[in-house]
């Protein structure tokens, strides 16, 4: 493993770890953000593809590229909807912890990762400190029935969200197509989400101005190329010749401890002393437990 290929694999690092925090940031509603943040990523891919020549892929591998896609896209939207619950800084260690435990349940039962017992014991355990590493990060000293029902809603809606961001990972292998040549139709997808959501949401409040005409929409570009950044090199530094699937996978997933830290920093998303050294031990315990589950 080279120093390039440690670089590139901490691409993600630096776009996913940002992607939350400036969403956040920029500001406007779910519907705003998910638009910026899918043209954003369509325009990244489009200049991409123009310059690696690779062109759109046809029949099936189209198909489930565009589903792939719709499936990040509507994840996206209800991800968003939680940062408005309890914040980008409580929600994506969650987040993380459930894309961790479904890419590996999906891995263990339809792609046979995990094949003995030790394996299979060493990979349930890892999965169960993710799950508590998630939950200390979301560890309140100062509870209150609101905070509580927050919690509890964002919890069961990010639960949910984990269905699209399965589809996102596993629609691609469906088709047996390259990421990079799945990268442009994913982000067509994920267009065709965003603006149905929009429309949707016009119709739904007519006296509403449409999403799609509002300035803080195409602000939010920039937090789409930052998530564009991450993905692309995410799917370079999986390739074999560069870090290959399980170091990439696990690299990419160091992006948690930057868009929680952020999250708290940036976005004045406090916490007092206690939780801050809580947060930050549940986030070395999901890094080290996935670590866990790329090596067995």
């Amino acid at each position: 493993m080279n120093g390039i290929a440690i670089l590139v694999g901490l691409g993600p690092l630096i776009g996913w770890g940002f992607f939350p925090t400036i969403a956040s940031k920029i500001g406007g509603k779910p519907v705003n953000q998910i638009i910026g943040a899918t043209f954003g990523t369509f325009i990244f891919a489009l200049v991409y593809d123009l310059i690696q020549g690779l062109g759109i892929p046809s029949g099936a591998a189209l198909g489930w590229s565009i589903i792939s896609g719709i499936g990040w896209a509507s994840a996206q939207i209800i991800t968003f909807y939680s940062f408005t619950l309890i914040g980008s800084s409580r929600a994506m260690p969650i987040t993380t912890a459930f894309q961790l435990l479904g890419a590996s349940l999906w891995g263990v039962f339809a792609l046979g990762d995990w094949p003995t017992m030790a394996d299979k014991c060493i990979g349930f355990f890892a999965l169960v400190l993710i799950v508590i590493g998630a939950w200390m990060t979301t560890w309140s000293e100062n509870k209150t029935a609101d905070k509580a029902s927050r919690m509890k809603k964002a919890v069961i809606v990010l639960l949910i969200g984990e269905i699209g961001y399965w589809a996102y990972s596993a629609a691609p292998q469906a088709a047996h197509i390259d990421g990079s040549r799945a990268f442009l139709p994913q982000s067509i997808g994920m267009c065709i989400v965003a603006i149905v959501y929009a429309l949707f949401l016009k119709l739904k409040n007519k006296d509403e101005k449409c999403a799609l005409l509002q300035a803080v929409s195409y602000k939010q570009i920039v937090s789409g190329f930052f998530f564009a950044f991450a993905a692309l090199t995410y799917l370079i530094s999986a390739q074999p010749n560069m870090n290959g699937l399980a170091t990439g996978f696990l690299l990419s997933q160091t992006s948690v401890v930057l868009a929680t830290l952020t999250g708290i920093w940036m976005l004045h998303e406090t916490k007092t002393k206690k939780e801050m050294v809580i947060t930050i031990l549940g986030l070395i315990l999901i890094i080290g437990a996935a670590a866990m589950t790329v090596i067995v």
